[in-house]
């Protein structure tokens, strides 16, 4: 490795550290790590802002497909539609901790898989923070494991997780494999979720008999008070959600889509946009950008590169080991970077090296040996890595990130070592069974 990659490396792991740390905020450590990559001649300005063919700068689809959801939610909260859905959950839980977060992680998994796990949290963690201020408790453990659910539901489908969208473009596997495949694993990682959150949280999280009964008594009807806004709303977000699904067909990027319908809804809105705009999760965005800047710097130089291509020439020749590797080592990378640079760095890696797992290469098309079914087990376990890596750290996903921003304006901040209590063991529970699935599916 060169001393600019030795340099970038250093930078990382230090801004890595501090976030770790806890004792400086997450989002001056990223725009600063950042600053400095461009500084320092590491990426060039033009390349961290815009990108270039071999680099990707910030992903502007991600921060406008994130700031155009948060405007959709600010006003809808107006409307006291999440406190309404929070009551009725917590109704039909009859008010004890445990139903109720079952109920929402099942709801969470299932939108997850239908449309992005971004989108979902952005909907379901403020209902999940009325629900458990309600009930006297923390709310953070259950937004935790409402982040899990996503990555967890988001890995079953091509639509559900960005880096699952990547690697369906350079693979060309369709929206049906990915059920096929991974909506398999994933019904059975998400039937172990419940359970072990049942059996392992039941007893800890319990509430007086006075405070059940409190919630029971509440009133949904009266949470809603602005009827008009609250059917703008939700005419809104339906036509949201139908883009989001149709947004191939209609070839438009998620960020257009969810920038319309914020548009759309501000123009609907009776009231001005500033308090709109105050409410958007700006340090969350930032961090963001920050984030996208540094692992920018890290693809520049070739860091990320000598990973991949290290771990590739460790395994090669042995398909089994080259699929299992990728699965862990995919896992452990997302959980340190987003795991979105990390997949579109991999997935170009694999593509190239896929005409040397393919007999008679020559003879055969692009999507052949791309699809041959010597390295078609990798794409699996780089797709399944990558998406449930993103549950390690409080960094590792999209999701991760904007829940934790919204927690911690509602006064509930969630810590880095505290998530990772959480996210690391259940993930490495998770890993073992993908090895298990993948070596069942492909190579038994």
């Amino acid at each position: 490795m060169t001393s600019t990659s030795l340099l970038a490396a250093g930078i990382f792991v230090a801004a890595y550290a501090l976030i770790a740390s806890e004792r400086v905020d997450k989002t001056k450590v990223a725009l600063a790590g950042a600053s400095l990559m461009i500084l320092l001649g590491i990426i060039d300005q033009h390349t961290a802002f815009h990108g270039t063919h071999e680099v990707e700068g910030i992903d502007w689809n991600t921060i406008f497909l994130l700031m155009g959801m948060m405007i959709i939610v600010n006003i809808t909260r107006r409307t006291g539609l999440f406190e309404w859905v929070a009551i009725k959950t917590a109704k039909l839980g009859r008010g004890r901790p445990i139903p109720i977060l079952i109920g929402m992680t099942v709801s969470t998994g299932l939108l997850s898989a239908l449309l992005d796990n971004v989108t979902t949290v952005l909907l379901i963690a403020p209902t999940i923070i009325v629900i458990y201020e309600a009930l006297e408790l923390d709310p953070v453990p259950f937004l935790i494991f409402v982040i899990l659910a996503s990555n967890i539901g988001g890995t079953a489908t091509l639509v559900g997780d960005p880096p699952n969208i990547i690697i369906a473009s350079q693979a060309n596997i369709t929206f049906m494999e990915f059920i096929q495949v991974n909506g398999l694993v994933i019904l059975i990682i998400f039937l172990l979720f419940a359970g072990l959150i049942w059996f392992g949280f039941n007893r800890r999280f319990q509430v007086a008999e006075e405070q059940r009964l409190r919630v029971m008594q509440f009133d949904e009807t009266r949470a809603l008070t602005d009827l008009p806004l609250l059917w703008r709303s939700l005419a809104v977000i339906g036509l949201v959600l139908v883009g989001f699904v149709f947004h191939g067909a209609l070839h438009l990027e998620p960020a257009t889509i969810a920038l319309a319908g914020a548009s759309a809804l501000l123009l609907l809105h009776p009231d001005g946009p500033r308090e709109t705009l105050e409410e958007i999760e700006w340090p969350t965005i930032f961090f963001f950008i920050g984030l996208f800047v540094m692992v920018g710097g890290l693809v520049k130089v070739g860091v990320v590169d000598a990973l991949g291509r290290g771990m590739l020439d460790v395994t090669r020749g042995d398909p089994f080991a080259l699929t299992i590797v990728v699965l862990w080592f995919s896992a452990l990378a997302s959980g340190l970077i987003d795991n979105i640079p990390f997949v579109a760095t991999m997935a170009a890696l694999l593509k190239a090296v896929a005409p040397e797992f393919a007999a008679d290469s020559g003879a055969l098309g692009a999507d052949e040996i791309v699809r041959n079914p010597t390295i078609l087990p990798v794409w699996w376990a780089l797709s399944l890595g990558a998406c449930l890596g993103g549950n390690i750290t409080l960094i590792g996903a999209s999701a991760n990130v904007v829940v934790a921003g919204i927690s911690s304006r509602s006064g509930h901040p969630i810590g880095f070592m505290r998530f990772l209590k959480y996210g690391l063991p259940t993930t490495l529970v998770f890993l073992v069974i993908c090895t298990i699935y993948l070596w069942l599916r492909f190579f038994n």
